[in-house]
């Protein structure tokens, strides 16, 4: 394909017709020769900043990734658009490993997807000397900093690929990297002469919920009752709680299953598989699913706990409406979940990663805290700002209400004083309810006089005042001696009555999006029922493909076929996302659905 241009390949392989912001520049840097750092968000396009440019220049553009779900993905996708793409790992057969290798050393291959460890094994080293290069591909290039929050000690090694091709072109790309990272990442990888490129941390079609962790498996079931066509992951802590809520959620007629890294490889990737192809509704899982995954209509995420900081919980929220169609991120915010994380921090030996962690802790309860625009709290740990609100996260969409909250303090931190500030939030809140439970009575904290002045206040409500009460300094939560409560210096003028306190109501539900028979995206208006057919339609055709029904057109290409109705095979190729290959394959396909649609 060399002679042709970026704009005829985005247009005749991808099927669109225009770049996104700072593709084009990438692109051309890359094609010169050059190096570049990428900083884009989940869904940005960082893909093809490295795919066009390795198909204008001479040779493979190899890509590094580090997992083998996220070369399956994009291969698939290259090759469904007639690119020669392949990947070289652990999971291909011996036989399928030499014809790889074959057509790497034949020239047949534009794009080759490997692992790092793969990829710095001596003998394969020396392969690739021997063969042209395009270019190389870092892809998640944060797990090569240990300041990142996914380090990977096999990434280490990369930064040996400038000594070894010093003129092959070097691009780092990551969605996910705070200042810190970022300069690791240039200096581990000797891009100090690298075209930089920040894109931008906003997902605006991402809407922002945080509610109060109370019943979470209800919460959870309330969420998905209005979401039951609609693909989402589901985040939890542990891989026990990932089975308990997919058992729970299937036993609710929901089709969901759990993914964690203690089922075997054949388990994870049959769950996978299900899921890129709409068979599954919910994977619950751990951080061990989704980097890479590249299904782009994932419509929600929902953390059932707390992430350990901002930049998990901006990765895995990211995982929501890639296509760029509207999509939801729900935190279960809770106080027991903070308490967890900081003891789990705390066993370090590592004193200065115990700061380093329990900073960005810190960080990631502030943005949980519901007080201010979740978006401008998540872009300005990343050092950008928003002029105004967003208007999509649930503190600008329902503000919080708040309330004088002066006694119910007083209530809470003078029962933390008469139990001695030797017991955690469970045992006080017990106290205030008057409950009469064997342990209150034993301690005769039935005697005390703060005993049953809180029963009329329920206990999640106790709950979330007590939260607000350690996030403001009033109490403070002794780790390391089973979380009891204690007080704080500045807890002083408000038992004494010389201070009044303002706080947040709790908040236990997301706000309820209204289900509208159009929905717009931008200036998109589309018909709901035309793209649940299209949709079907799709699905029937990548069923009897074996791929993703993604593979054959994202839900933006829908979405504007269900907008503008195009009538011939000349007007759909207007469609963003469909290309001369799909088009000659599909676009009879999807006419028919649509003229037969409009007839009706």
């Amino acid at each position: 394909m060399n002679g042709q241009t970026p704009e005829a390949i985005l247009s005749s392989i991808f099927g669109y017709t225009d770049f996104r912001p700072y593709q084009q520049e990438v692109i051309e840097t890359l094609v010169d020769g050059r190096d570049a750092f990428v900083l884009m968000p989940t869904g940005g396009g960082k893909s093809l900043c490295y795919q066009i440019p390795s198909l204008l220049r001479p040779g493979t553009g190899v890509v590094i990734s580090p997992l083998i779900s996220l070369m399956k993905d994009q291969v698939d996708a290259l090759c469904a658009n007639g690119v020669r793409a392949a990947c070289y790992n652990s999971s291909l057969g011996a036989k399928q490993a030499r014809q790889t290798l074959t057509q790497l050393h034949a020239g047949e291959l534009d794009l080759l997807y490997v692992a790092p460890e793969r990829l710095m094994n001596d003998a394969f080293m020396e392969r690739l000397a021997q063969i042209d290069l395009a270019l190389f591909a870092i892809d998640e290039a944060h797990c090569i900093s240990q300041w990142g929050h996914d380090f990977r000690p096999e990434y280490i090694r990369l930064g040996q690929l400038r000594q070894h091709f010093p003129n092959v072109p070097l691009i780092a790309l990551t969605a996910t990297a705070d200042p810190q990272t970022r300069d690791d990442i240039v200096d581990q990888l000797a891009l100090q002469h690298a075209k930089s490129v920040a894109a931008g941390f906003d997902r605006p079609n991402i809407r922002y919920s945080v509610v109060d962790k109370l019943k979470p498996f209800e919460q959870l079931r309330e969420f998905l009752s209005s979401r039951s066509g609609e693909a989402g992951i589901v985040y939890a802590l542990s891989r026990k709680r990932t089975e308990d809520v997919a058992d729970r959620l299937s036993a609710a007629g929901v089709r969901a299953a759990a993914y964690h890294a203690g089922l075997s490889a054949g388990q994870r990737q049959k769950v996978q598989d299900a899921f890129l192809r709409d068979d599954l509704q919910v994977v619950v899982a751990t951080v061990a699913f989704g980097m890479g995954i590249d299904k782009p209509n994932v419509r929600f995420v929902v953390h059932y706990d707390l992430p350990k900081n901002i930049e998990s919980y901006y990765q895995e929220t990211g995982r929501a409406g890639r296509d760029g169609l509207p999509a939801e991120a729900l935190l279960l915010f809770g106080y027991g979940d903070i308490a967890i994380a900081r003891g789990l921090i705390e066993k370090s030996r590592n004193m200065d990663q115990v700061r380093i962690e329990l900073h960005k802790l810190n960080a990631m309860v502030g943005f949980a805290e519901p007080l201010t625009c979740r978006r401008r709290v998540l872009l300005g740990y990343f050092g950008e700002s928003l002029e105004e609100d967003c208007g999509n996260c649930d503190i600008c969409l329902d503000p919080p209400q708040r309330y004088d909250a002066t006694e119910d303090a007083r209530k809470i931190l003078s029962c933390v004083y008469r139990v001695g500030q030797r017991f955690g939030a469970g045992h006080v809140i017990d106290v205030l309810r008057g409950s009469q439970n064997q342990r209150i009575l034993t301690l005769g904290h039935d005697r005390l006089s703060t005993y049953g002045i809180g029963a009329e206040t329920s206990q999640e409500a106790w709950g979330s005042l007590v939260r607000q009460l350690v996030h403001l300094g009033y109490l403070k939560q002794d780790i390391a001696n089973y979380s009891v409560l204690k007080l704080t210096e500045a807890a002083r003028p408000l038992l004494r009555g010389e201070q009044e306190l303002d706080l947040v109501a709790p908040r236990v539900k997301a706000k309820a999006v209204k289900k509208k028979v159009r929905r717009k995206l931008e200036d998109l208006d589309y018909d709901q029922d035309l793209f649940d057919a299209l949709r079907e339609r799709r699905k029937e055709l990548a069923t009897a493909a074996g791929v993703p029904p993604f593979i054959i057109f994202g839900d933006q290409s829908l979405a504007e076929m269900a907008a503008f109705r195009p009538v011939d095979l000349e007007t759909m190729r207007e469609i963003n996302g469909v290309g001369e290959l799909k088009l000659k394959r599909y676009g009879e396909e999807f006419l028919a659905v649509i003229n037969g649609f409009t007839s009706e």
